[in-house]
């Protein structure tokens, strides 16, 4: 099978496409403002603004829109689904909008009526829908799916498989080789395709088929191990004839980030709390007023430096939910979750009471999740650098929260959450709180998690043979 004509003829124009597509509905939702701005709210100011100042409020529209576009997503055609993207692309439309809504209370000192700028939201809306319709169907017509080779050694890809399934609009495992083949032969059978999978293999070979991939001009998509997660995010240092690659490995955060981070966690909770005390007590009340049991559970779970804390959720499950059968992962219709449960779980509401954790100090607003001790024994005897996600302490939302799913296994999630760590900054945690609301009503965060169906291979003990 050969490949596409058309990808080949269109590929050296995506950018393009790409840029122009982008530029066409942000321009479009710019012009709409600027028609309401200037005919509603800026005419019915106290003191209107005149030609610099409505060009000024044009390119902060212009400017906080590509903004949250890119932390969201929202003009990621040929990545994102099509919901997904139209979602993305939403989010950032009424952020942008509910500001220039605040902003123009603030410069008028006074409230105005909001109908305006609803109905605008609402236009754009609409045109996203269409929009993103549209293009995704150009794109696809362009730039149709890659059939891909997927090289594969002695662990089964069946989860990397999974995941590739559900991106069928962008991607299909047209053949499948194992590395035993040989790689010349793998790479001759490539040349046919449109790129080349490499998943968990040996280093060597791995190093092998990458170099030939590349002197060929063979795309390639590799699976990346611990030990890449590592060098990557290392330091660059050129101070020879031959570049060095400097991982400092100090253990936790430096002093001075650690104490910026712990007064970021005090202010950020501390707030947090009190913007979100009428939740705490309403779900208070349909809680007790479901089977009349206690509000909050507690359960036992590990943070940095493997010390153990009392986690504080709001309960969603009957009492004594693990009596009988121990610490297990509730599925979607897990009968034990009671009927309110089912709400907090989806909407992550159950979490809040770890807020309380945070100002404790015994979570962090961002950082990996805490595993319980149980489940993380398990997970460390088959993968043993799993202990490095306790380097930091654990955090109520966290990388692997925002770019990975519920169903993601312990190994990749390892993967990102060792990559927030090599990573941090004041900025990237307030990219990942912002992005956190962005997760929690997407259906992909929870995929592949339902009924019990998902098994993470991690928790899988091994039996060794007599």
């Amino acid at each position: 099978m050969e490949n596409t004509p058309n990808r080949k003829q269109f590929e050296q124009y995506k950018r393009i496409v790409k840029f122009l597509g982008s530029a066409a509905i942000v321009l479009l939702e710019l012009v709409i403002y600027y028609y309401v701005w200037m005919n509603y709210y800026n005419r019915n100011m106290q003191e209107a603004f005149w030609r610099r100042g409505n060009w000024l409020i044009m390119g902060e529209y212009l400017l906080l829109s590509l903004l949250l576009h890119r932390m969201y997503g929202g003009l990621k055609v040929g990545i994102y689904k099509y919901w997904t993207l139209v979602y993305s692309h939403m989010i950032t439309i009424i952020g942008v909008n509910a500001f220039s809504y605040v902003q123009v209370v603030l410069f008028d000192k006074r409230m105005h009526n909001p109908t305006a700028l609803l109905v605008m939201t609402l236009i754009d809306f609409l045109l996203v829908l269409l929009w993103a319709l549209i293009f995704q169907k150009v794109y696809a017509t362009m730039f149709p799916k890659r059939k891909l080779v997927l090289v594969y050694g002695r662990n089964s890809m069946f989860h990397l498989m999974n995941r590739i399934d559900t991106r069928e609009d962008k991607y299909e495992i047209a053949v499948q080789m194992s590395i035993d083949e040989g790689i010349e032969r793998i790479v001759k059978r490539a040349e046919s395709y449109d790129g080349v999978i490499i998943g968990d293999l040996p280093s060597r070979c791995r190093n092998q088929l990458m170099k030939l991939c590349y002197a060929k001009n063979i795309r390639s998509y590799t699976l990346p191990k611990i030990s890449d997660i590592l060098l990557r995010t290392s330091v660059e240092l050129n101070i020879f004839d031959s570049p060095l690659y400097l991982s400092r490995n100090i253990g936790g955060l430096p002093l001075d980030q650690a104490f910026f981070k712990r007064l970021e966690d005090i202010l950020f909770s501390a707030v947090m709390l009190v913007v979100t005390s009428p939740f705490f007590l309403m779900i208070a009340l349909l809680i007790k007023a479901t089977d009349h049991g206690p509000v909050f559970y507690t359960q036992k779970r590990l943070t940095k430096d493997g010390a153990v804390f009392d986690i504080y959720k709001f309960r969603t499950m009957v009492v004594d939910a693990e009596k009988l059968s121990g610490p297990v992962k509730a599925g979607e219709k897990d009968p034990r979750i009671l009927p309110v449960g089912h709400f907090l779980r989806a909407t992550r509401l159950d979490e809040l009471p770890q807020l309380l954790n945070i100002l404790k100090g015994e979570m962090s607003l961002v950082g990996p999740r805490p595993e319980r001790p149980e489940l993380a024994k398990i997970i460390t005897k088959n993968i043993p650098e799993f202990e490095y996600r306790l380097k930091v302490k654990a955090g109520l939302t966290g990388y692997a929260q925002v770019y990975g799913r519920y169903c993601t296994t312990s190994y990749d999630k390892l993967k990102l959450d060792l990559t927030y760590i090599r990573n941090y900054s004041f900025f990237l945690d307030l990219k990942l709180i912002f992005m956190t609301p962005k997760v929690l009503f997407m259906k992909e965060s929870t995929d592949g998690f339902e009924d019990g169906k998902w098994e993470d291979p991690a928790l899988i003990v091994k039996t060794e043979k007599k």
